[in-house]
């Protein structure tokens, strides 16, 4: 018998076996073939809907029903994106699990969950806005620190914001950020965490839509070689260096071509075709967004040999 030890995680009627929810990685890093392998065994997988037509969101929820076999399946999108509160409208029409959201805070996903009793679930970095988000109706948060990979609101520890946001709020609180291998999946569960978010480790993944190369990128990357580059979003990034990164700090990567696909924008580089071209494997003129722990990673595993590292011997907590 496994050592009963994981918490049940229930977020509204979503009631995954195991507490882990997969990260939203864009642009299409993170598709429908990553969330449903996630959901089937036994997490939440998510499909990152920053830069997604309303065509192409819902080809991706439906393929990763498919792969899913009944797991869940949610969205994340960035609220700093455009289009966002409409990408959001399409996977809740679509059917969709759990909407997740970050880099910025909407009161509008909060009613539009309300509205079609769907989940909302966003990304925070601080007991105030945790505060925030379960006043207005958020049924979970997840609490994010400078650990993480991508956009950052923070420059403090996971580890030292969530007891912080778990005191000031009675939903659950997840932890992201520096959770890739085992080792840090226990330290974690010993903070009597509800859940976990994990993206790098699953960005390294078979089922990951990126191309060999920004994988490649991750198994090269060694302990400290993540660094912090400013987005045009308005918010620093945790990435690892490449050609394109290097010309962005330096101020040569001003965009050709602005499509407004932001909010707000400074137009220092174009985030949306950065991290495009990354994912198609042109490390020269792409930006790859990784967590601190990505020196971890040591091989590109299917996701199923993922939850095995993450889970073998551990199980929830009978209800």
């Amino acid at each position: 018998m496994g050592l009963k030890i994981l918490p049940r995680l229930v977020i509204g009627n979503v009631r995954p076996r195991f507490p882990i929810i997969q990260g939203g990685m864009a642009v299409k890093v993170s598709t429908g073939k990553l969330a449903g392998a996630v959901a089937r065994e036994g997490g939440i997988g998510l499909i990152a809907g920053s830069g997604l037509t309303d065509i192409e969101i819902r080809e991706e929820i439906r393929i990763a029903r498919k792969i899913a076999e009944g797991g869940y399946v949610g969205i994340n999108t960035l609220v700093a994106a455009s289009r966002f509160i409409d990408v959001m409208r399409t996977a809740v029409d679509e059917g969709i699990d759990l909407l997740v959201a970050g880099a910025g805070f909407s009161r509008d996903l909060l009613a539009l969950g309300k509205k079609a009793n769907v989940p909302v679930v966003p990304i925070v970095s601080s007991a105030k806005l945790a505060v925030l988000a379960e006043s207005l109706g958020a049924t979970a948060v997840v609490v994010e620190g400078k650990e993480a990979g991508g956009h950052l609101g923070t420059t403090k520890s996971s580890r030292f914001l969530y007891p912080l946001v778990k005191q000031a709020v009675k939903i659950p609180v997840l932890i992201a950020g520096g959770i890739t291998d085992r080792e840090d999946l226990m330290e974690v569960l010993a903070m009597k965490v509800d859940g976990v978010q994990v993206g790098t480790r699953f960005a390294a993944s078979e089922e990951c839509n990126a191309a060999d190369s920004f994988k490649k990128r991750y198994l090269e990357a060694k302990q400290g070689d993540v660094f912090k580059i400013h987005s045009p979003v308005g918010l620093p990034g945790n990435a690892l260096s490449t050609p394109f990164s290097d010309r962005a700090i330096a101020g040569g990567a001003h965009p050709e071509v602005c499509n407004s696909c932001l909010k707000r924008c400074s137009r220092s580089f174009c985030i949306v075709n950065a991290l495009l071209k990354a994912r198609e494997g042109d490390l020269d003129n792409g930006l790859v967004f990784a967590g601190e722990h990505v020196y971890k990673i040591k091989e590109v595993l299917p996701v199923k040999e993922i939850f095995r590292l993450f889970f073998d011997g551990l199980e929830p907590v009978e209800e």
